[in-house]
């Protein structure tokens, strides 16, 4: 079975350990509501983009966690 996972970074790449640890997910759907749920607590945590992953694929990113402030 494929784990979904996240991978959490400031601005200029550099990955940061998130403020909400997250699970392994088994289907992007709950991935990404999580995402949802939690960004803002990733922002206040020093997160500001995130990939998305398939096992050891890249799905896609980085995705702005800044962007629903806008």
């Amino acid at each position: 079975m494929a784990a979904w996972t996240w991978r959490f970074e400031k601005a200029d790449g550099t990955e940061v350990q998130p403020a909400v640890q997250p699970e392994e997910f088994t289907t992007q759907g709950d991935a990404e509501s999580w995402i949802g749920e939690n960004w803002k607590e990733l922002v206040a945590g020093g997160a500001d983009q995130v990939w998305l992953f398939e096992d050891a694929t890249e799905i896609y990113g980085p995705m702005s966690l800044h962007a629903a402030d806008a």
